[in-house]
């Protein structure tokens, strides 16, 4: 029973909070592909209007598939565009995906306005529910998909209320056979089934993607964050005309901690400091974890400003001493920090690492605990 309490609170965490920023990166390149895709597709529907007037149809419902069709295609060359600037408008994923429900409720809507059996049995029409639903998993957040597996049991059973309870008798077509509203539930249900099965698979895709991107022994990000998200983050502040500086930090001495008190402790330690700095840290603000005792701090401000939050940070793990165990004398803790800035040293990471790690040496032979921010000449 406590796996299954587990497990119903870590889906109930991923409803209240958003998707961590590998996913919501992951996710905006997905809405971009469902872009490019929902593009191709209505260019391709295109067809079936004709296929359907020219295998027996009537004139209307070809003409308003044709209609549905041209104003998918209009529509999706406005969202492509929108999702072209990734990340921009962080409402698009939704109002999207509630677009493509809507669309096809709406395709639904005028068949009906003409015969109700066609609106209510068209299975051409009908799957594009569930195809709708099962493309938000490229979004990479299950509220999309909540949102549009509900907008689509919500809309299709509203409308199957309303032709059904304004009909005298039995709804019964020679091409679509009869409304039966056993079937229409069933269909509802089948539509609650492909978003639950949707939401579980995008569920365990951020499950992974927080493993994969998060470091076991503190919980901070690792290189995957440095990898996929800064560059991003470099290239907004460049469009924005900001200052972003990257600090790399490197705790002194930590290696005598190992030798003298045992791994175990020295990772004790470690948390030690994570903690110390989180309590400071703001969300706008990553700490990257990038291997033994080195860390990354994503800082949005100009060098002079950051230079003052670094020196702000690095007093106050000096003033919080880490104590080892009971009876152990408490150690004090430092670090050695380098600042780099982009645009002024570099316009991409490794150029800003490389920066860093430079004046984080010179900050090691210049007696540690401190932070230097320009090249020492």
């Amino acid at each position: 029973m406590s796996t299954l309490r587990e497990t119903l609170s870590d889906l109930h965490r991923s409803l209240r909070d958003p998707p961590d920023e590998i996913m919501l990166e992951v996710g905006a390149g997905g809405e971009l592909l469902l872009a490019r895709l929902r593009l191709a597709i209505s260019a391709m529907l295109m067809l079936l209007p004709l296929i359907n007037y020219f295998s027996g149809g009537t004139a209307y419902e070809s003409l308003v598939g044709l209609a549905g069709v041209g104003l998918v295609l209009l529509l999706s060359q406005i969202w492509l565009t929108l999702a072209q600037q990734r990340r921009r408008y962080r409402w698009l994923p939704f109002v999207s995906a509630a677009f493509d429900v809507t669309l096809v409720s709406f395709v639904l809507l005028l068949l009906a306005l003409n015969s109700p059996p066609a609106g209510l049995n068209s299975m051409v029409v009908w799957c594009f529910y569930p195809i709708t639903i099962l493309g938000t998993a490229l979004r990479n957040d299950g509220r999309v998909t909540l949102l549009a597996g509900s907008l689509s049991i919500a809309e299709f059973l509203a409308l199957a209320a309303v032709f059904i309870g304004a009909s005298t008798g039995p709804l019964i077509s020679a091409e679509y056979g009869t409304v039966e509203i056993g079937s229409v539930l069933q269909r509802a249900l089948l539509l609650l089934v492909v978003t639950i099965t949707t939401f579980t698979i995008v569920f365990r895709m951020q499950r992974l993607v927080q493993l994969s991107g998060t470091d076991g022994l503190t919980g901070l990000p690792n290189r995957t964050y440095l990898k996929h998200l800064v560059p991003q983050m470099l290239v907004d502040s460049q469009a924005d005309n900001q200052s972003l500086c990257l600090a790399l930090i490197d705790l002194d001495h930590f290696k005598r901690i190992n030798e003298e008190l045992g791994h175990p402790v020295g990772d004790r330690a470690l948390r030690h400091v994570v903690d110390s700095l989180r309590l400071e840290l703001g969300r706008d603000e990553p700490l990257i974890r990038v291997g033994g005792e080195e860390f990354v701090l994503i800082l949005n401000q100009p060098l002079g400003a950051a230079w003052e939050r670094m020196e702000a940070l690095r007093r106050r793990v000096q003033s919080h001493a880490f104590i080892p165990d009971d009876g152990v004398e408490a150690r004090m803790l430092t670090f050695s920090a380098g600042l780099a800035c982009s645009p002024q040293d570099a316009l991409d990471v490794s150029g800003l690492m490389r920066a860093a790690d430079l004046r984080l040496r010179s900050a090691k032979k210049l007696g540690r605990n401190r932070i230097v921010a320009r090249d020492s000449h």
